[in-house]
């Protein structure tokens, strides 16, 4: 059952483009902060792997509005229930899909992107890393928000809104591992993207059954 929604999801995600979105994002940031901020190497190489941690947790939001309510629109997940399936095991498997549609994506967005801020390697390498244990947190958090915010008016502006606070920890930790030092950032930026991946499938199984209601 996991992988025919994850199979489904990504299917879906690769198909209908939505995959492409998060990499032009990246890209066009990493293409307009030189002009705003000047051709000055050493202002982008600061300031450069922090601005593509907030492009990272922009574009986990981009596709928020069509993780859950479509499904719930069309009584997938009723199907599912019927046959089955928990809440937990379908948000679970869901953000699984998500992970996969955006965040590898993202990774190697942010290879030319860095070319652009002109990183310099090891930085870059930092960048990866702190990605590649981030933006499973990143992934969990707009999940969630997506089932809180299903069948709301206005859910996009919502969601924004209930996001950006909580990923205010990910994003300090994701930006603070791109220092030389950054063993307990990295760390504590696993242990934030742990929790919210342990939690996402309850809270957001529990935000379905309570739309059911």
């Amino acid at each position: 059952m996991i992988a025919a929604i994850i199979r489904r999801d990504c299917a879906r995600s690769w198909t209908g483009g939505s995959v492409v979105i998060p990499v032009i994002f990246v890209l066009m940031v990493a293409t307009l902060i030189p002009f705003a901020l000047g051709p000055r190497p050493t202002l982008l190489s600061a300031t450069g792997g922090g601005m593509l941690w907030v492009a990272a947790l922009l574009a986990s939001l981009l596709p928020i509005d069509r993780l859950i309510e479509p499904d719930r629109e069309s009584g997938l997940f009723d199907q599912l229930i019927l046959r089955g399936a928990r809440d937990e095991t379908i948000i679970a498997a869901k953000l699984v899909a998500h992970w996969l549609n955006f965040g590898p994506p993202l990774l190697l967005a942010c290879l030319p992107a860095a070319a652009l801020l002109q990183l310099p390697g090891e930085v870059l390498l930092r960048l990866e890393i702190s990605l590649l244990i981030g933006t499973p947190g990143l992934a969990a958090l707009a999940l969630l928000t997506a089932t809180l915010t299903a069948g709301l008016r206005g859910s996009s502006a919502l969601a924004g809104l209930l996001v950006l606070p909580l990923a205010v920890p990910l994003l300090i930790f994701g930006a603070g591992a791109l220092g030389a030092n950054s063993g307990s950032a990295l760390k504590l930026l696993a242990a934030s993207a742990l929790i919210l991946v342990a939690i996402a499938p309850f809270a957001g199984g529990a935000a379905l059954r309570a739309g059911r209601e």
